[in-house]
């Protein structure tokens, strides 16, 4: 009776589609727990009064308090206020690669899960650091930026154990759900704010990690013979395709190949393309508001729904270009390698054009709101590209190698902070800012290139110690012969 309901319980919604929700999920929590600080920082610090008294003092004791609650503000010049939302940054970058090889080793459910829970508890903490002292504040950032730093990578040795090779870039698109996540949080903790004061912020979204944590570690599993209640037809299914995409010979080996994978043209194309599209992405995420503000005269954060447009547009655009390229690999009609680069070149060079021609006719407020809701929207076909491409290559490693990507990239939003400042130190009229687009032309311009030329689908001979007639060809569609030549008689 109880194998019974099981199977009902499967039947109406499987293990790999409850897995598939609760990344989704996870990536929008993972965001909110993120971003927080840098929307309720705008309530927590008294403007009133700009100079500080005693520095080491983070509490304001004056009459400033929130619209509607009576919640103090912080004595926090310009520096403690960006030394905090920088902070996040010492921590994450540190655990990007470990993280990726970690999982490897010990499963993304525990570093997923783990760090997951760890920052939800640390957002829960963050009022009572506030008034404490801003140092603690900076500390708990840096922690927090260090359990979240982990989470990334370690999603692409979870699809290796549950995703057949032909349907991974879909389930990489869920990574883009960090989108919806910036897009929900700037009305959420704004309502919280006007409403409740700026802890509630903290709270909301420390305790929303946490009811997400409970249900991850009860929910999902590293693989599907792990899993508790996952009926054998879908074990079987998973598995046997997961065996048939990598020919079934598949040996990971006991260390990673370092040499090989720094030596590796195809690892570093996608190390360099994703540096380049993540400072382009920073870049306009970033110094967009200063732009609007400083040379259109337009603050682009008093319109919710238009800050949240970019981010809901690249997440639809990733889930539409994942979906294309899983059909267009199935069906046999463009091979991995071809697609890859294919939409990689498609979400990198669209955004060199859009910014070409914003450094030309940029003066416009409405153009700009365009092109930067254009560029963003189109980028997110890099999950169909370069951002699975570590599957294609080498699945042993694909969480070491996308933790290299990222570390290198998290420097794409300090660097690209630095040369803003150097470019418009003097002024910031829309002639300094051209020399800002055009170095976002030349950027996305090389990776799409670098990746044109250096890329691959196919299977890296470092991913397996065993030398097989796998090597150096790509992952087989799901389909067999007979499939696909019945599926070509009925297109014709």
């Amino acid at each position: 009776m109880a194998s019974r309901s099981s199977r009902k319980w499967t039947d109406l919604l499987t293990c790999r589609q409850i897995l598939n929700m609760m990344v989704i999920l996870g990536f929008m929590f993972n965001y909110m727990l993120r971003v927080n600080m840098t929307i309720a920082i705008v309530d927590m610090v008294d403007t009133s009064n700009s100079t500080t008294t005693n520095a080491t003092t983070s509490l304001a004791l004056d009459a400033s308090k929130s619209p509607t609650a009576d919640h103090p503000r912080f004595a926090w010049d310009a520096k403690i206020k960006n030394d905090i939302l920088g902070s996040f940054f010492w921590g994450y970058v540190l655990t990007e690669f470990p993280g990726g090889r970690m999982a490897e080793i010990v499963g993304a459910r525990l570093i997923f899960g783990g760090g997951m829970l760890a920052a939800s508890v640390l957002t829960i903490l963050t009022p009572a650091a506030c008034y404490w002292n801003h140092w603690v504040v900076i500390i708990l950032r840096a922690v927090l930026g260090f359990f979240l730093g982990a989470t990334w990578p370690a999603i692409l040795p979870m699809a290796v154990k549950w995703i057949p090779p032909m349907e991974r870039s879909k389930f990489i698109a869920n990574m883009m759900a960090s989108s919806l996540g910036a897009a929900l949080t700037l009305p959420v903790c704004g309502y919280l704010i006007s409403t409740l004061g700026w802890p509630s912020v903290f709270y909301f979204t420390g305790v929303v990690g946490l009811v997400w944590s409970v249900f991850w570690f009860a929910l999902v599993f590293d693989s599907p013979a792990q899993h508790p209640r996952i009926s054998v037809e879908e074990k079987m299914e998973i598995e046997t395709k997961i065996s048939e995409g990598v020919g079934g010979k598949d040996i990971k080996p006991s260390k990673v190949p370092f040499k090989k994978i720094f030596t590796s043209l195809p690892v570093w194309a996608i190390v360099v393309t994703h540096g380049c599209s993540v400072f382009g992405y920073f870049t306009v995420v970033n110094q967009l508001p200063t732009y609007m503000k400083d040379v259109l005269h337009f603050n682009i954060k008093e319109n919710g729904l238009l800050s949240s447009l970019p981010y809901l547009g690249k997440y639809v655009m990733a889930v539409i270009a994942s979906w294309l390229a899983d059909k267009l690999r199935r069906s046999g009609r463009l091979s991995t390698t071809a697609t890859r680069k294919l939409f990689t070149t498609f979400a990198l060079t669209v955004p060199a054009v859009l910014m070409g021609i914003q450094a030309i006719w940029g003066e416009d407020s409405a153009l700009s709101v365009t092109v930067f809701t254009a560029s963003l929207f189109f980028n997110g076909a890099v999950t169909a590209g370069y951002l699975c491409n570590g599957l294609d290559i080498a699945p042993n490693f694909s969480g070491t190698i996308f933790g290299i990507a990222n570390t290198l990239s998290s420097f794409g939003g300090w660097l690209s902070t630095q040369i803003v400042a150097a470019l418009t130190e003097e002024e910031s009229t829309f002639a300094t800012w051209k020399g800002v687009f055009w170095i976002l032309v030349f950027t996305y311009a090389f990776g799409s290139l670098f990746f044109l030329i250096f890329s691959t689908g196919k299977l890296q001979k470092f991913n397996s110690v065993a030398a097989h007639p796998e090597d150096g060809k790509e992952l087989q569609p799901l389909k067999t012969k007979a499939e696909l030549e019945k599926e070509k008689e009925i297109l014709a």
